[in-house]
């Protein structure tokens, strides 16, 4: 060992987070009929990126969270 730390990457939560926005994107774009209850869901699990996407693809409901 030459005492180097590992310097760290993109973290494993946060590749996940971008790679789910990224999924939920691409069905947004291909008009797949998403229930509110699973777009409630996207925004319960990821926040204001989620509700921005939705805002973005004319889906978003105040009710959604």
């Amino acid at each position: 060992m030459d005492g180097r730390k590992p310097i760290p990457g993109v973290s494993r939560e946060q590749r996940l987070s971008d790679q789910g926005l990224q999924r939920l994107e691409r069905q947004l774009k291909s008009k797949t009929r998403i229930s509110d209850r699973v777009l409630a869901q996207w925004v319960k699990r990821y926040g204001e990126p989620a509700r921005e996407l939705l805002k973005k693809y004319g889906r978003y409901d105040s009710e959604l969270g």
